[in-house]
């Protein structure tokens, strides 16, 4: 299988960080918009989060925003081992301070790569 090319990636990593960066109400009616779950957030950001280091070596992401990246990625893996599924409902988004630092996380990392505030993607579910 052919890999897609880097600039085609980097569209899908920026658009999961759009989607992380995004407030809480616009979290809300984008997973209202696409009748998804709220870890399909953190399900989006986990593809295209896999990308990353093969963007870096490209040269189509900073070496820089991989420690933030990464961050994002453990603080999603630690609220996925919390037994309290109160972490993965809508009302979360707003108060939960992983979801909280995961935005402003995904906020800098797109400041940094010049990546200015957009409409949040859309999305296909496959059901």
């Amino acid at each position: 299988m052919e890999t897609p090319d880097p600039s085609f990636r980097r569209r899908l990593l920026t658009e999961a960080l759009t989607v992380v960066a995004a407030s809480a109400p616009a979290q809300t009616a984008w997973l209202e918009k696409h009748g998804v779950v709220t870890d399909e957030i953190a399900l989006d950001f986990d593809h295209a989060f896999r990308m990353a280091e093969g963007l870096v070596e490209e040269g189509f992401l900073r070496r820089d925003a991989l420690p933030q990246l990464r961050l994002i990625d453990s603080i999603f893996d630690e609220m996925s081992c919390d037994e309290s599924r109160e972490r993965w409902t809508a009302a979360a988004l707003i108060s939960d301070a992983g979801w909280i630092h995961v935005r402003v996380l995904a906020q800098q990392v797109l400041a940094r790569e010049g990546v200015t505030a957009s409409p949040l993607p859309g999305i296909c579910v496959v059901r």
